[in-house]
């Protein structure tokens, strides 16, 4: 693609007049302390109160999962209505009587239980605005922007089993346009996902907006930007040409939001974004243009992970004048798969301290708020091994929107694999370790109101089983003097992948040593066999 030729006229005015105009005339800045995602595939995929495994779908179920966080501090509530491709809604965009007859057709599924919910006259979106009405929580949709869920199977081969997902994930025209995809002929995610340089790949995404803007009654709409995290091939656009793209799309929208609000009353505008600054450039994301152009609130996540190494106060720079807010999800590392397939893998679970420190850090880094993400997925889903499973841990919700509170908890600090964004360095974990070759790793920290008063207590997590080993460790250069005690620091409800007493190693960390931002940790093997660092943390009682 010639470059010079990229942006359509349309798209380049669009840009020009976003930044000219500055920053959208707002009234007030959003007002919500704690937004939480309901992606709608836990509801069937999770076995919980409302939902036995089997079970098809009732709009019961979607109305639990708005009842179960009502009274916990949510106050804007983000459907994601499927996978941002085909409508949970009846659809004039993609009429559903002929999608789900070219499913059956071409890959021999009936609709999942979302599907023939629609197909028997019901509305997906509409249950979740009346239920989040009655429970006074602001009802947003949030629309997946470049979804690859089971799209590996759009072109069946003999053998493949695509399932019933394949229903909410492929269409005919996404079918009979390979070349509009990333990398035609590929079956990773990245890859299978459409390419947004093409203007009818946006004009799809844009119908399907409209449609819900015009149609419901929405407090809100988000933009997800991570489902999937690739919107260009790289190798044909400059980081301006992607950013112009993006720009140009959020302006569209913010004047569709506006156009179609009821009673005068302001939409709300928001994406879901990286929490780190490389991507943001790969996937064609100039926050302050962004801002500019109507956006309102800013969710930068990580992916799919609760971590707290993220780049938040350059963030919080790049989008003044809207709301902040730094996303939490149930997992802090995912294990090797047990086998192929989607929710195969094992993962540890975020504990409420995990969630409380890490929401403390992001008010000290200049968050509004906070979000959740995939919060329902503490229950049992997925394949056998991954267990055992517990109720998510709602009590913990309502302290995430108090600063002040957050301030006074005990604190958990961790470095955990996590996600490697687009365009990032690796994460600091895993790290192979070898005989006297430190390993070093950055700590941002954030004290408690009056500082801290006890010391702390430092753990790595090592991959096998360390033998007779003898380890090293300093903090801002000062050595620490090693403890045998090697327990959770906190009482932990989650057994799966923490660490035993063969696989950890701990050391006192005085609380002289303590200090508000930056520390530098050095992790030395002194003796012994090589070994990998899967996990640090530092407990703060």
């Amino acid at each position: 693609m010639n470059r010079r030729s990229f942006l359509s006229s349309s798209a380049q005015t669009a840009l020009i007049a976003a930044t000219a105009s500055g920053a959208t005339e707002r009234s007030r800045k959003a007002p919500f302390r704690l937004l939480y995602s309901n992606d709608t595939t836990n509801i069937m995929s999770c076995i919980s109160p409302f939902h036995a495994k089997g079970a098809p779908f009732r709009k019961e179920m979607l109305e639990a999962t708005v009842d179960e966080v009502a009274g916990k501090g949510v106050d804007a509530h983000l459907l994601q209505p499927g996978l941002g491709v085909v409508p949970m809604w009846p659809s004039k965009v993609l009429p559903l009587d002929e999608h789900y007859a070219w499913i059956k057709e071409r890959y021999k599924q009936k609709p999942d239980s979302f599907g023939q919910f629609v197909l028997d006259g019901g509305d997906v979106v509409k249950v979740f605005i009346d239920r989040c009405r009655l429970r006074q929580q602001a009802a947003f949709i949030s629309v997946r922007m470049n979804d690859a869920h089971h799209k590996e199977f759009v072109d069946p081969k003999p053998g493949d089993k695509p399932g019933s997902s394949i229903g909410m994930s492929v269409t005919r025209w996404y079918a009979e346009h390979p070349e509009h995809r990333i990398k035609p002929g590929s079956l990773r995610g990245a890859d299978l996902v459409l390419n947004w340089a093409v203007p009818e790949v946006r004009a799809q995404k844009l119908s399907l907006i409209r449609e819900l803007c015009e149609n419901y009654d929405i407090d809100g709409l988000e933009l997800d930007f991570l489902r999937f995290y690739s919107f260009f091939r790289l190798d044909e656009t400059t980081r301006e040409q992607r950013c112009a793209v993006i720009t140009a799309f959020v302006r569209e929208v913010r004047d569709l939001v506006d156009r179609t609000q009821r009673e005068g009353r302001r939409r709300w505008l928001c994406a879901r974004v990286p929490a780190y600054l490389p991507a943001l450039d790969v996937l064609g994301l100039d926050l302050r243009a962004l801002v500019a152009a109507g956006l309102d609130m800013v969710n930068a996540s990580a992916h799919y992970y609760t971590t707290q190494q993220q780049h938040l106060a350059a963030i919080r720079k790049q989008c003044e004048g809207a709301a902040l807010y730094f996303e939490l999800c149930h997992s802090t590392w995912n294990g090797a798969k047990l086998r192929a397939g989607y929710d195969e893998a094992p993962f540890r679970r975020a504990t409420p301290e995990q969630l409380h420190t890490t929401a403390h850090l992001a008010y000290a880094r200049g968050a509004d708020g906070m979000s959740l993400f995939n919060f329902a997925y503490y229950r049992e889903h997925g394949g056998a091994g991954r267990g055992p499973f517990a109720e998510p841990p709602f009590d913990a919700l309502k302290g995430l929107r108090d600063p002040a509170g957050l301030a006074q908890q005990p604190q958990h600090w961790f470095i955990a694999p996590g996600w490697r964004a687009p365009g990032a360095k690796p994460t600091q974990v895993p790290r192979e370790i070898d005989t006297m070759k430190p390993a070093k790793f950055v700590f941002d920290l954030a004290p408690p109101k009056n500082g801290w008063q006890r010391d702390g207590r430092l753990r790595i997590q090592l991959q096998a089983v360390q033998g007779f080993s003898h380890w090293w460790a300093t903090w801002n250069g000062t050595a620490l003097a090693p403890t045998d005690d090697v327990s959770e620091p906190f009482a932990n409800p989650y057994p799966p992948m923490l660490g035993t007493a063969e696989t950890l190693v701990a050391w006192t960390v005085p609380v002289s040593l303590l200090r508000a931002g930056v520390h530098h940790l050095e992790i030395t093997l002194e003796s012994g066999d090589a070994n990998v660092i899967n996990y640090v943390d530092l407990g703060i009682a």
